[in-house]
């Protein structure tokens, strides 16, 4: 066959076929896992035990949104839990914001970390001087749901190598066209992927603004790296290489924001396909080992995307060419949809459909947004495409062990929020909590060579 069939064929059909793949693992999984638990009304019946569960929040530069957090997670329907504020050295007033909500959550520890050191180094740090064996991480912007715990406690009673149970983000921002086709995107992709890939064995990645995590899971894989982009991407492999399992609990609602520029939407994609891409990298030593078969699929699912990348750019690059010079007839692209065209259409509207079904329950807003999420899939692909082009490159260039710290992302548009008066955040790098100031937890190189010397 010729290179130029091949090319085009694959163009067109990877993501055709991934779309049919996604969509039958997601309805297997809804009448499998979640159909049956839509009739539960009380999450707490579920359990068996109510263990104290730590949930970290890691902040920088949060003070837009740190209150309405913390009061969130004040009202959680779970009688035993306690919160981890880790202040990631915040510019802003974050700090001194945490200090004043001591007084008043009594549930409330917070730690003061000098410098930015990254998400991981917090998430290290919190998870060392946490109480519980349950950690759940939720991003510094996001709201929890109030019955997201037991919903997500009720997996790790099932089984014993559950390490990590991830849960349901739905978007807050809705006020732009952006904010709209995410909407969609976390709906029609993200969530129907995080169902298809559970029922097939293995995420690709737990979701980094809501997991709960076994904690001695996380001891065993080594805690979060410092020096990958995306720490959710990275613990996920650390933890299923090891041979604990990952879930996905689509009651678990976080509603999060997102950016609403298309600047910050390039900055969040691009951060997120070279984590993807450092994963590939680092992980590609499954393929030595047959105990790690499980984990191929979601790896060369992921090198085919970057394929797929590559050649669709290659396409629209020779489309490009033939405005302005005349090209081969058998290279010559048109953009006129045909019969393609049309079943890639109906593809993408099935596959919204099948989304706002299984999402009614969850976000009954869902509907008012079925025009642009129509759209999204398209839209993803070809915003896939040039992050991944842009990644793979970057990655390699990037210097192995360069630590990743925070850069303060796009949040979509908000009202301002008036200044506080609070005094100066402590720079000292002392954890406060209601019984006292406490010394800072060790660096997480240290905090790793301690695990391994163990």
């Amino acid at each position: 066959m010729a290179l130029d069939i091949l090319l085009f064929d694959f163009t067109f059909y990877y993501p055709l076929f991934m779309s049919y793949l996604w969509m039958t693992g997601a309805i297997a999984y809804y009448f499998h896992y979640e159909r049956d638990s839509l009739k539960c009304k009380d999450p707490l019946s579920l359990l068996r035990d109510k263990p104290l569960v730590s949930i970290i929040v890691p902040c920088y530069n949060e003070e837009d949104n740190v209150r309405e957090v913390v009061d969130a997670l004040s009202r959680m329907n779970y009688p035993d839990y306690e919160i981890i504020c880790v202040n990631d050295g915040s510019k802003d007033n974050t700090g001194a914001i945490l200090n004043e909500l001591l007084d008043q959550y009594p549930r409330l520890r917070v730690i003061h970390q000098e410098k930015n050191q990254g998400k991981a180094v917090g998430l290290n740090t919190a998870a060392l001087l946490a109480k519980g064996e349950y950690l759940l991480c939720i991003d510094g912007d996001s709201i929890l749901d109030p019955d997201a715990i037991p919903w997500m406690l009720r997996h790790f009673e099932s089984g014993p190598r559950v390490g990590a149970v991830t849960g349901n983000p739905r978007i807050r921002t809705r006020s732009t066209l952006l904010g709209r086709l995410q909407v969609g995107e976390f709906s029609s992709i993200v969530g129907i992927i995080k169902r298809a890939q559970r029922t097939y064995g293995r995420l690709f990645t737990v979701s980094g603004v809501v997991t709960m995590f076994r904690r001695r899971a996380v001891l065993q894989a080594g805690f979060w790296s410092p020096d990958m982009l995306t720490e959710d991407i990275d613990i996920s492999w650390k933890l299923q290489v090891n041979h604990w399992d990952a879930r996905f609990e689509p009651h678990a609602l976080c509603w999060i924001l997102m950016p609403e520029t298309l600047a910050g939407l390039w900055k969040q994609r691009l951060r997120w396909a070279m984590g993807g891409s450092q994963a590939i990298r680092k992980y590609a030593f499954i393929f030595t080992k047959w105990r790690f078969r499980r984990m191929w699929p979601i790896y060369l699912e992921y090198v085919g995307s970057v394929f797929w990348a590559y050649a669709m750019g290659l396409v629209v690059a020779l489309w490009l060419l033939g405005l302005v010079i005349n090209m081969p007839l058998r290279w010559q692209i048109t953009i006129v949809p045909g019969w393609h065209g049309a079943l890639i259409g109906t593809t993408c509207l099935f596959q919204v459909m099948l989304a706002m079904w299984l999402d009614r329950r969850y976000d009954q807003r869902v509907f008012r947004h079925f025009f642009w999420m129509i759209w999204y899939p398209l839209a993803y692909w070809m915003l896939n495409m040039c992050v991944t082009i842009w990644s793979v490159p970057k990655v390699f260039a990037r210097r192995k062990g360069r630590r990743a710290v925070w850069i303060s992302p796009d949040r979509g548009v908000r009202m301002p929020v008036p200044e506080t008066q609070a005094a100066p955040a402590s720079a000292t790098g002392l954890v406060r909590t209601q019984s006292g100031t406490h010394p800072p937890a060790a660096a997480p190189a240290t905090v790793r060579e301690a695990v391994l010397d163990e």
